[in-house]
């Protein structure tokens, strides 16, 4: 028997834990209904044998909201084989590998996690699943708020497309105070400070380390990614000049690139280029013309062509959504598969 555990907001009644039980040997799900169980990130977990989801909702106060971004809401999930649903939602999700290994289909893309790794779903999310071949246990946590964005980047991740990472030992421990904590408390903004004071030492746990990542990437890879970070994308690197970097044939590199990073290097590298260009639009004050010299496009046409590929939106709208109080800026990526 399996205990099924969601703790929510479907009702007056969302402090009190809905659980249901699962008779493993009919394999069949006796749901209270009147319970309202439903996770906040996963579909059709209701209806599903073998798994047990804990999940858990803040109301952040006023002081934390004016700090423009917290924690929405934060869950852990064990799962046996098969397909989950990811569900849409506005937030942006850090989703973690605990034990097992299961495949992230993202809008025909797919990246392998494994035990301690991560990534981050991009807010607005469609057509996610998690793919699982035996068994799987993962936490997750909602980032919200119109600085969530910027959180998100200091954390050395994409915006638009979900991009595999390492997480160190300190990292996963902190989520999974997180999710004790927000389980605890769920539905109030009792633990708004305590939440507030893991958030930023997550932040400050990715802070300064090269990508993040020491613990996936192998050393011939991280060596090329670190290297486009202290360029800060300014030079235009071509495969050969990344594949002379990790000191590994071209072909090689680029399909252990692909391997550990989850994207061929060159669209790595245009994306983050793309992340760079939105830093200096909305943080430094960079005129269109000026971001993409910083980002080495000197034609501005070519420059805003790739901005709105990527990001789904011009570097002039970009500015302007910027700008606006309270602006989330989402859109859309289209992610090369070769």
């Amino acid at each position: 028997m399996y205990i099924c555990c969601f703790s929510g907001e479907k009702s007056a009644k969302a402090n009190l834990y809905r659980m249901a039980f699962i008779h493993t040997r009919t394999r069949t799900a006796i749901l209270q209904k009147n319970f309202g169980m439903e996770s906040y990130l996963f579909a059709d977990v209701e209806a599903a044998a073998d798994t047990m989801v804990v999940e858990g909702y803040h109301k952040p106060g006023s002081l934390t909201r004016s700090s423009g971004a917290w924690i929405h809401a934060a869950g852990t999930a064990m799962f046996e084989a098969g397909r989950r649903p990811i569900k849409p939602h506005g937030q942006w999700i850090w989703l973690a590998g605990e034990a097992g290994e299961a495949t992230l289909v993202w809008q025909g893309h797919e990246l392998t996690l494994k035990q301690q790794e991560t990534c981050f779903l991009p807010a607005g999310n469609r057509d996610a699943a998690l793919q699982i071949d035996e068994s799987v246990r993962c936490v997750w946590i909602a980032l919200e708020g119109p600085l969530a964005p910027m959180v998100v980047r200091k954390m050395g991740a994409l915006l638009h497309m979900p991009l595999k990472q390492g997480a160190l030992p300190s990292q996963m421990y902190l989520a999974k105070q997180i999710v004790q904590v927000i389980v605890r408390h769920t539905d109030t903004s009792d633990a708004t400070y305590q939440l507030q004071h893991l958030m930023y030492g997550m932040l400050a746990s990715h802070w300064g380390q090269p990508v993040a990542m020491d613990a996936m990437l192998s050393h011939e890879i991280a060596k090329v990614v670190d290297t486009l970070r202290a360029n800060q994308y300014k030079d235009n690197f071509s495969l050969a000049e990344m594949a002379a970097i990790s000191r590994m044939p071209m072909e090689t590199f680029r399909k252990r690139f692909v391997s550990e990073v989850g994207m061929p290097p060159l669209s790595y590298v245009l994306h983050c280029k793309m992340e760079r260009a939105k830093e200096l639009l909305r943080e430094e004050g960079h005129t269109v013309r000026q971001a993409g010299i910083e980002v080495g496009m000197q034609d501005p046409y070519h420059f805003s062509k790739q901005f709105k590929n990527i990001v789904g939106i011009s570097p002039s709208a970009f500015m302007k959504q910027a700008a606006k109080p309270d602006a989330t800026i989402r859109g859309s990526s289209k992610v090369e598969k070769k």
